[in-house]
């Protein structure tokens, strides 16, 4: 990972590390799918109209056209896909009538954005996502699956201590009513901003995009500073505003679905969640709860998987579909687990076995023991041409194979560890290596070790 990019901003793995995302990626799909949630792609181009429902994020997005445009074209214009949550909201409302409701699915792709490339940031990179879509309506135990699920699937990566931090977009947007602001969009904005700027200057923006007065300001961030491990959150936000004459009725509704979610996190991923009222997650379509995750010993890079409610961004007509996600950075949270070794392949390729050659006759006769040995579910790769055995066992040593296989004149086979240097007989319709010879494992190591 540490290899200088001839492009910058995209990624390409080497074989080892290609196994460790495989086994990301495989991981992932077993928890989804052990949940419910069904496998979807979509297509990588959408207009650039479908792609702004998102935000203000016009200058992040890769516009596509040929290379030989027709004089006076007419055709809408196209982009690559920012997120996976959009071109699904359009999925959903395109295909509403051959889908069952509530709809759960997980997607698994790459998705590019005109980023300025830097530690964990790239242009073209993989997100997984699940999420849940309603028709008409949706409870807020969908917001709490959500949670349960990434927390489990994150859990099964094996990667460390993270934790969820939530919040809910009611309860933030119904604070700043409270007390008196008007533009909460812009509020939301700048509180987004508050670990990568500080409160001086989150205080400034309030000021000058918000119209906030000192108190109100002081006020947003005081909500912003609160951070519990249970339900206690919900006293102190009340202790900051004067309810005799303020509408808390948005409030209020934020802070009881808040604490269903978190109290039902507790119960079922002890350790994993918290309550951070400094998240506000600056995209326009979140209407509810939302979620933002920290791997500890990795803050720098951010939230590795965030995500939450959204109520209207898939619509048909006067036909609504609310929903709920989240979405992993897959290749920023690899990058940072490769270049920190924390994860690694114990080999870098699948190959268990590398069958040599005595002589180019021999070919035929070792793809039927290559067979025996696929057969039963070990990988195998035959020799090309049967160069002298010292520099065939130097490929499979290069290539990372751990086992070279042997036959002689009168058919006698034996495997060599080439690690070891223990060479045995062996019969290709029975010998099997150690289970944990089998595939490439995947090696999680930590400071400690």
């Amino acid at each position: 990972m540490a290899r200088k990019a001839s492009l910058s901003g995209y990624i390409e793995l080497l074989p080892a590390e290609r196994l460790v995302e495989l086994h990301v990626l495989d991981t992932l799909r077993e928890v989804f799918e052990a949940h419910g949630y069904g496998s979807l792609e979509t297509r990588a181009v959408e207009t650039v109209n479908t792609l702004l429902q998102k935000g203000e994020i016009d200058k992040e997005i890769y516009a596509i056209s040929r290379l030989q445009e027709e004089a006076g074209g007419k055709d809408a214009k196209l982009a690559l896909r920012f997120d996976n949550t959009v071109p699904f909201a359009r999925y959903v409302t395109e295909n509403s009538g051959h889908l069952a409701f509530p709809y759960r699915r997980y997607q698994i792709q790459k998705v590019w954005r005109g980023e300025r490339p830097q530690a964990g940031r790239f242009r073209e990179f993989t997100q997984a996502d699940i999420d849940i879509v309603g028709e008409g309506t949706l409870p807020t135990r969908s917001d709490v699956e959500i949670a349960v699920v990434m927390a489990r699937a994150l859990d099964a990566l094996q990667i460390g201590e993270f934790t969820l931090r939530v919040n809910n977009r009611k309860l933030s947007e119904g604070f700043y009513r409270a007390i008196g602001i008007a533009d909460t969009a812009a509020v939301l904005r700048a509180v987004d901003k508050l670990e990568k700027i500080g409160p001086a200057r989150v205080a400034r923006e309030l000021a000058e995009t918000a119209g906030a007065t000192q108190e109100q300001a002081d006020k947003s961030l005081g909500l912003a500073h609160i951070r519990t491990a249970d339900a206690s959150f919900a006293d102190q936000v009340r202790a900051l505003i004067e309810y005799d004459d303020a509408d808390t009725s948005l409030l209020e509704e934020g802070l009881a679905e808040l604490t269903e979610v978190l109290n039902e996190l507790r119960a079922r991923t002890p350790g994993r969640a918290e309550a951070d009222l400094s998240i506000a997650r600056g995209l326009d379509y979140y209407t509810g709860t939302v979620i933002e995750t920290v791997l500890t010993g990795h803050e720098d890079l951010g939230s590795i998987c965030s995500g939450g409610r959204y109520e209207s961004l898939a619509s048909k007509g006067k036909q609504v579909f609310p929903g709920v996600g989240l979405s992993i950075g897959v290749t920023r949270l690899l990058s940072a687990l490769l270049d920190s070794g924390e994860l690694a392949a114990s080999r870098s390729v699948p190959t268990a076995v590398y069958v040599t050659l005595r002589s180019d006759e021999d070919w035929t006769r070792a793809q039927d023991v290559a067979d025996q040995l696929r057969a039963r579910g070990i990988s195998t790769e035959v020799a090309l041409g049967a160069e002298k055995f010292g520099k065939q066992i130097k490929y499979a040593d290069k290539r990372g194979i751990p086992f070279v296989w042997f036959t002689d004149s009168v058919g006698h086979h034996e495997v060599k560890d080439i690690r070891s240097g223990e060479q045995t007989p062996a019969e290709p319709d029975s010998w099997t290596p150690p289970a944990e010879e089998l595939v490439p494992q995947i090696i999680r190591k930590t400071a400690e070790s």
